[in-house]
């Protein structure tokens, strides 16, 4: 049945549970719950269609369709062979399996996605003396393998490639951010499109395109060219291809400015590039300009920054040096700015010579790093709340 709801995983980045929660909520998850990396909920397969179209903190949907004991080998074959596998795969379908160990029982997730292959295809070969294929690179079903001590769980993965490859990307530069460190990153900061908006250290642009699809409200995953669910058996392209049209219709219009600067040619060409890959060019403008030369347009205005310094091989730079310059350049040439910044560098932040209002854990790739905020005050804080010393 389509229209029965079901459980779910949304699988996300380390620091974004809450954030992705909210996405869920808002757009109508039942039951949602939080754990490590992951959002539960639940919905029907329409929203199932729709949390992979339109959730910005996602990197995978998946749907638990088993769960079980298991303390060996043996019934862990047992139990995978007696589910109803003709159902979600023919001869014709190609699979692969991803699996993730956590037990005392399972110590090899390599050897656990073998015998998963081996009780699916001894179950065809019994039953039509003919086997389905495994395809590890293109698969038409992913299935996910979660063993957490002895329960084991089975999940379509209904993604297929990680959801932070949005489809826009053509050009990147150098250690470029992943889209979805990217949008989680700017929905920490607050940003929702209530004023202008610059990136500074552009780099091939994602934050930026991340920020216009934020601020008018498009799906993230509307350039993406294929999710895994279109090759289900029961996909129904009808019900998907009226979801990307509701989903479009909620859009709106953004009546502030999107800037991008970088100093380096190349990665303008590459952002340019993507901003028209992603159809975001009456909302992005991007020019070659150093940050620490540069000053706020508009000094009346409020300004939201975010960026993402160069760190270890993006760039050859002094590290004191450089983040003295992020220092001095905010509270020299941006009054009236929200900054927030994200770095791996931990020992560098001392150096900007600023306290930072807010300071949050997140995961950049391996790497442990801080999102920073400056509240940068139009005058001096005292100005601010003491007219008189104005």
């Amino acid at each position: 049945m389509q229209d029965k709801n079901f459980k779910m995983v949304a699988k996300t980045l380390f620091g974004f549970e809450d954030i992705l929660a909210k996405e869920l909520r808002d757009l109508g998850a039942l039951n949602v719950e939080t754990a490590i990396r992951s959002v539960y909920f639940e919905g029907d397969t329409g929203f199932m269609y729709k949390a992979n179209l339109c959730l910005r903190t996602a990197t995978k949907i998946i749907k638990p369709i088993a769960t079980f004991k298991a303390t060996n080998e043996d019934s862990l074959y047992r139990q995978v062979a007696q589910m109803d596998w003709t159902s979600l795969l023919d001869l014709d379908t190609t699979f692969a399996i991803d699996t993730t160990v956590n037990s005392e029982y399972f110590t090899h997730s390599l050897y656990v996605s073998q015998k998963v292959k081996d009780a699916i295809v001894d179950t065809f070969r019994e039953a039509t003396g003919e086997r389905p294929n495994v395809d590890v690179k293109h698969p038409d079903i992913k299935l996910n393998v979660h063993i957490q001590n002895e329960q084991c769980t089975i999940s379509l993965d209904s993604s297929g490639r990680s959801l932070h490859i949005r489809g826009y990307k053509t050009a990147t530069n150098i250690a470029p951010i992943n889209e979805v460190l990217a949008a989680g990153i700017l929905l920490l900061s607050g940003w929702e499109g209530q004023s202008d908006f610059l990136d500074p250290m552009c780099g091939s642009g994602t934050l930026l395109i991340e920020a216009a699809m934020i601020a008018c409200n498009i799906p993230p995953n509307i350039n993406r060219k294929e999710f895994a669910f279109e090759k289900w058996t029961d996909f129904d392209s009808d019900l998907f291809q009226t979801i990307i049209g509701s989903s479009l219709k909620k859009a709106k219009d953004f009546p502030f400015k999107i800037i991008g600067y970088d100093k380096a040619p190349s990665a303008i060409r590459k952002a340019q590039d993507n901003i028209r890959e992603a159809q975001l060019e009456e909302f992005i403008s991007v020019e070659k300009k150093s940050f620490f030369s540069s000053e706020k347009e508009m000094p009346d205005h409020s300004l939201h920054m975010v960026f993402n310094p160069p760190y270890g091989e993006r760039l050859d730079v002094d590290m004191k040096n450089f983040y003295e310059n992020i220092g001095n350049t905010l509270k020299k040439n941006y009054p009236g700015t929200q900054a927030w910044f994200i770095t791996s560098n931990l020992e560098a932040l001392k150096y900007v010579g600023l306290k930072p209002s807010r300071k949050i854990k997140v995961f950049n790739s391996q790497l442990e790093s801080r999102l920073v905020k400056y509240e940068m005050y139009a005058g001096s804080k005292r100005a601010k709340f003491n007219p008189s010393f104005t």
